[in-house]
């Protein structure tokens, strides 16, 4: 299976299209040198997105996505792979989202407040982007959370820890087989 594949699947387990796909599918080349360059990533930047990710697939029977190196993931696709207008919106995203969790929380970031008040905070904010991609022109920038989550499903999925103890994996298929009997409560295959 080759890349363009692999992804236009994700693109249907997410319900949508994926920021940033057009690069991905490249190989995250573009003759635009503005790609890239505005962005630079910290530490704790990461450790923040690997928190979100967590909080959006938390670890359970299977390993969660701070286990998957997620924030990682997202780090490199933004920088590499988004346009500089998606770039500033991710960004801002995550000023908005700390600076959320402050007013609602006592004055406490993200990285501070609980779990389940993570949780609830992600929660409310989904709800928030669900009505903007309802209403939004359609040339307008996605939502900062649709591309968090995007990147979260993308980078969890296509990870060693999410293809290969969340969904089923088998690493040298044999013969081609269309029609498979599912149970309910089976794992998904991996792409």
């Amino acid at each position: 299976m080759n890349r363009r594949d692999a992804l236009s699947r994700v693109a249907l387990l997410l319900g949508g299209t994926v920021i940033g796909a057009e690069f991905f599918l490249s190989g995250c080349t573009s003759t635009d040198k503005k790609i890239g360059q505005s962005v630079d990533f910290t530490a704790d930047d990461i450790a923040y997105l690997d928190e979100v990710a967590e909080t959006i697939i938390p670890a359970t029977d299977t390993p969660g996505a701070k286990e998957a190196k997620v924030g990682t993931f997202m780090t490199v696709m933004v920088k590499d792979c988004y346009k500089e207008e998606d770039q500033k919106v991710f960004l801002e995203g995550m000023n908005k989202l700390n600076e959320e969790a402050k007013k609602k929380y006592s004055g406490n970031g993200f990285m501070k407040i609980t779990p389940e008040q993570r949780k609830e905070l992600l929660t409310a904010i989904d709800k928030e982007q669900k009505e903007y991609a309802k209403k939004k022109e359609k040339d307008a920038a996605a939502h900062y959370f649709t591309m968090m989550k995007q990147l979260t499903l993308l980078g969890y999925f296509t990870s060693e820890p999410g293809a290969t103890k969340a969904l089923r994996y088998v690493p040298v298929p044999g013969r081609f087989e269309a029609c498979i009997p599912y149970k309910k409560g089976d794992k998904a295959w991996a792409l």
